[in-house]
């Protein structure tokens, strides 16, 4: 297996109403072909390219005091070489 390297990650409590629209923004975004992610001085441009792997997964996992966290993922992937356009640039 490669080796996986972390380029950005956030995670914050949101109402259901904003994860709408954070989606809808992100859906807009990965149409246009570019996706910009910030969080504080932080950012990453992402060039997408036309092809795309969506993997959809539900789990739950028993976080034994607090109970039973449900997940649902959402993970978009892709290849360098797909003919496209590259997918990272540092901005």
């Amino acid at each position: 297996m490669g080796k996986e390297v972390r380029l950005f990650k956030s995670e914050e409590r949101k109402s259901r109403a904003e994860v709408t629209a954070f989606l809808h923004q992100l859906a807009d975004k990965i149409e246009a072909g570019q996706v910009v992610l910030r969080q504080g001085q932080e950012e990453l441009t992402l060039a997408m390219p036309h092809s795309l792997i969506l993997e959809v997964q539900v789990e739950d996992e028993d976080k034994r005091s607090k109970g039973i966290q449900h997940s649902l993922e959402v993970e978009i992937k892709w290849f360098d070489d797909d003919g496209q356009s590259g997918p990272l640039q540092l901005g």
